[in-house]
């Protein structure tokens, strides 16, 4: 299923709460506005919140005699879109499952999921280093993935979790696309000035520290956070967010 596939990215921190699914939606709609053919598999099984994100909650997967095949995020079907969410009878509906339930899951999506051709698959995981990311390492052996992009927040307890998951590509051999600082700062709606509420250069610092690029910095814009579904280089070009996102687009592209 993923042989139409020509890069695969994941997305990946070693802490919940850093912005990691909003940067990964954000970063399928940016390489979709570039003119790519974008796929987004959520495999967050206890925490889907890409669906919500894209304002997709409600669209169902329809299974063929190929496999499922995904939701699309737009009219041109430029951006294809897997998420446990869909499977799910309400946003409150909870996902109480084992590990090997949860391991097969994630490789149902990984194998029966009608993808197509794309340009770039991003898979959108959750915290830490458990039994999905494994998964998803096992799965894509046969495939060659291009790296991954690690989140996190300039906080030190966050440094220190995505530490950990820098130790976790290493050893399952996953190359480090790079280090992005999410939530560096704040920036006012009215004046857009930007304030560093928390401390900054942790993410930087940190990818100094491993010998791996630095993407940039991400800040809080609520501007952002209400585009769902939106892409911030369109509706918010002259923000701090679209540039960086223009920025980092360029780099992994």
């Amino acid at each position: 299923m993923l042989e139409g596939v020509k890069h695969v990215i994941l997305v990946l921190s070693g802490k919940g709460g850093v912005g990691k699914s909003t940067v990964s939606t954000q970063l399928a709609l940016t390489l979709k506005e570039k003119g790519f053919k974008v796929g987004l598999l959520d495999i967050d099984l206890c925490g889907p919140s890409v669906p919500y994100l894209l304002q997709l909650e409600g669209k169902d997967v329809h299974q063929t005699d190929g496999g499922w095949v995904p939701v699309y995020a737009d009219n041109d079907q430029k951006l294809a879109v897997m998420s446990i969410g869909f499977l799910l009878n309400s946003r409150d509906s909870a996902v109480v499952w084992r590990g090997p339930k949860k391991t097969a899951m994630v490789k149902q999506f990984l194998t029966d999921v009608c993808w197509g051709d794309l340009d770039y698959l991003l898979i959108d995981t959750p915290p830490g280093t458990s039994d999905e990311h494994i998964s998803v390492m096992e799965a894509l052996k046969a495939v060659k993935c291009d790296g991954a992009i690690i989140v996190t927040t300039p906080q030190q307890v966050s440094i220190e979790d995505v530490r950990k998951e820098i130790t976790f590509c290493k050893k399952t051999e996953i190359p480090v696309l790079g280090i992005i600082e999410n939530m560096s700062g704040f920036v006012c709606p009215s004046c857009t000035e930007c304030t560093n509420i928390f401390s900054k250069g942790g993410g930087e610092a940190l990818a100094q520290l491993a010998q791996v690029p630095f993407l940039g910095v991400l800040p809080i814009d609520p501007r952002v956070g209400a585009l769902l579904g939106k892409a911030c280089v369109t509706e918010l070009p002259d923000s701090p967010s679209a540039k960086t996102f223009n920025t980092i687009v360029q780099k992994i592209t």
